[in-house]
């Protein structure tokens, strides 16, 4: 392993800056009819990546939306096998005027890298690229390797389904290993062995069939933005539970044995608070903070807007009113389930003197990766080897939807092995990346491969 530390040592600049030609494609997949062209040039420019860092085969594979990056390197047919996961695409940008740096011309300042796509994605699947090339280059690859990057983790991997049906056999593996997740802290590292589900839903409330004065219907005619803030509001209650009937009726209360294990992770309320600038936290009541962002359940509204918002006044009743809604969801909740419970209930809830259309967007199932696999022991091992640490199991409040995917169509078990911090503001402005992260990420991963190799 020493020629393959070497190698990435000696190789740390040309590293960083093959990373910022990808984090300046605006590969962003909820904007097709601006980023388009821009998806497919980053598919393309990581499949040629992968060629040079010592790929056999890689090549950019149609689906029904933005294309998939396949690539491989079989050493031995029957060697170990590890399919990495990532995803090229990003999170819109706005509102572009809170960043202080341009979001797609990446710099380095204060010790990381900033721009979108920092950290989620690009930063952690380029960790990935760059270890390949170091264990390539140094003829010291243990396992075959299959890279499969997507374009629409952001908008909820709609076509990568189809794309895992479709080519199982080209897939098979004995483990996938993703890098799209978090740690505790550099001085606290973690393995996330759990991941919640999701459900994203979009609702509008219909009013009258134009904009009205509201001088002269206000108080005569209901006002869907009104109606529309008083139905959400009502979806989660003064002790921040969710009043969807039948909301938890599969999730499973953890034993007090359980939730004093969950509790031992290093958090500082304060400092959370500090971070975040806020006074005091919020929540579903009797449980901490970490259990609510990661063993509970909970619903956000994500995007609210209608009627006038631009300078100066228009005084209308505006003619309807919208809002984005997501369902964090633990495992046993299926997401498709929650769903149908929610439309039901919101239409039951709307007055009659509006309409509402209840649309679901996308969703995906929670995921738990046992800590007894050989693969999640050789991970804790890397991790150790580099940090000086053994790292703590953790259970994330984040989601990878397609994660469960994998396992109900392939069959295969995931490793999440993320690099990325809390303070990386990841989905916000001004993402950024520590260098520390990215460098440390690139020679952890070649120990997995050899850990894994010998499991």
């Amino acid at each position: 392993m020493k020629q393959v530390q070497n190698y990435i040592n000696e190789n740390k600049d040309r590293f960083l800056e093959e990373l910022f030609e990808v984090l300046r494609i605006p590969s962003i997949s909820a904007q097709p009819s601006l980023h388009k062209e821009d998806m497919v040039r980053c598919a393309e420019h990581l499949a040629a990546s992968l060629m040079k860092s010592g790929a056999d085969r890689a090549e950019v594979m149609p689906t029904a939306g933005n294309p998939v990056v396949y690539a491989e390197k079989i050493i031995d047919p029957k060697a170990k096998t590890v399919l990495v996961y990532g995803h090229y695409d990003v999170m819109p940008v706005e509102p572009l005027e809170e960043w202080r740096t341009d979001p797609f011309e990446p710099v380095v300042k204060d010790g990381r890298i900033w721009g979108r796509g920092a950290d989620d994605d690009k930063g952690q699947l380029f960790m990935h690229a760059k270890a390949f090339e170091a264990m390539c280059a140094t003829d010291s690859l243990p396992c075959n390797v299959k890279f499969m990057l997507e374009g629409e983790e952001e908008i909820g991997s709609v076509s990568l389904y189809d794309f895992c049906r479709q080519n199982k056999k080209l897939l098979k593996a004995d483990v996938i290993l993703v890098s799209d997740t978090s740690m505790i802290g550099m001085d606290t590292p973690s393995i996330t062995c759990g991941l919640r589900g999701l459900t994203y839903m979009e609702v509008t409330v219909k009013g009258p069939n134009k904009d009205l004065h509201s001088g002269l219907f206000g108080g005569a005619v209901a006002n869907p933005a009104n109606v529309l803030t008083r139905l959400v509001s009502s979806l989660v209650d003064e002790n921040g539970r969710v009043t969807i009937p039948g909301f938890y009726d599969d999730v499973r209360e953890l034993t007090p044995a359980e939730r004093r294990a969950f509790n031992k992770a290093p958090f500082c309320l304060k400092e959370y608070k500090r971070a975040l600038d806020i006074a005091a936290v919020e929540g579903e009541a009797g449980y901490t903070t970490m259990e609510r962002t990661g063993v509970r359940p909970s619903l956000d509204v994500n995007g609210i807007w209608g009627g006038y918002i631009g300078e100066g006044t228009k005084t209308v009743i505006p003619t309807h009113a919208s809002a984005k809604i997501s369902m964090r969801l633990v495992p046993n909740q299926d997401w498709k389930k929650i769903a149908k419970l929610f439309e039901k209930h919101f239409r039951a809830i709307a007055p009659k003197s509006v309409k509402v259309e209840v649309k679901a967007l996308h969703g995906g199932m929670p995921y738990v990766s046992p800590t007894d696999l050989p693969a999640y022991r050789a991970a804790e091992k890397a991790v150790e080897t580099t940090f000086g640490k053994k790292p703590l199991p953790f259970y994330s409040g984040g989601s990878i939807p397609v994660i469960s995917g994998f396992e109900s169509i392939l069959g295969i078990k995931s490793i999440l092995i993320g690099f990325g911090l809390s303070e990386d503001a990841i989905h916000s402005p001004n993402e950024s990346y520590g260098l520390d992260q990215f460098y440390k990420g690139i020679e952890t991963i070649p120990y997995f491969y050899k850990y894994f190799s010998l499991a």
